[in-house]
């Protein structure tokens, strides 16, 4: 793991000084033979709009770690406006958890739905590929706070489902995994 080159920690960083909003124009090179928004055009603007608001939350070079279950709510149409939104919902050693919401707009009809959720997580590394250390957010809104305070039990069961951590070992998950009521 990598400090800044002074040996000095990083401060901790407000959690809306990673707000990043990224709006774009559902093209027909965009959409499937329904004229919906493809999955994968969608999952690859959430991953740049992600690592712009953990590259900036950190200053450094960040690359996915991994990505959460995303739901997919109402389908995407040729010709709406998408405006997606991420911001980093708390911080561990070398690693980020990024929340981005979703939302299609179709401007004519006046109609603005939320249409996709999602969990990134990236890390931060040095230009020559080493772990680099990221500062602590920091939350600040009620809304902040939930996804601060929920941003462990989703890294533990991330963890546990990629075999990195061991079911026991996951102290926030221990009511889910080892709950009496559910080993009788």
């Amino acid at each position: 793991m990598t400090t800044p080159e002074n040996g000095t920690p990083r401060r901790a960083r407000p959690v809306a000084d990673s707000l990043v909003r990224m709006t774009e124009l559902v093209m027909p090179n965009d959409t499937n033979p329904l004229h919906n928004l493809m999955g994968g055009r969608m999952m690859h603007w959430m991953d740049v709009v992600a690592a712009i608001s953990a590259g900036r939350h950190a200053n450094a070079v960040v690359v996915t770690a991994s990505v959460d279950n995303v739901s997919f709510g109402e389908s995407i149409k040729l010709g709406n406006v998408v405006t997606l939104e991420a911001q980093v919902t708390r911080a561990f050693r070398t690693s980020m958890e990024v929340h981005i919401n979703v939302w299609a707009e179709d401007i004519p009809k006046g109609r603005k739905v939320k249409s996709n959720e999602a969990f990134f997580t990236f890390v931060a590394l040095t230009q020559d590929g080493t772990p680099l250390e990221v500062p602590e957010a920091v939350p600040a809104t009620p809304e902040d706070h939930r996804l601060y305070d929920g941003a462990l039990r989703r890294r533990q069961l991330r963890l546990v489902l990629a075999g990195r951590m061991k079911a026991h070992e996951a102290v926030e998950l221990k009511s889910i995994f080892f709950d009496p009521a559910f080993t009788r």
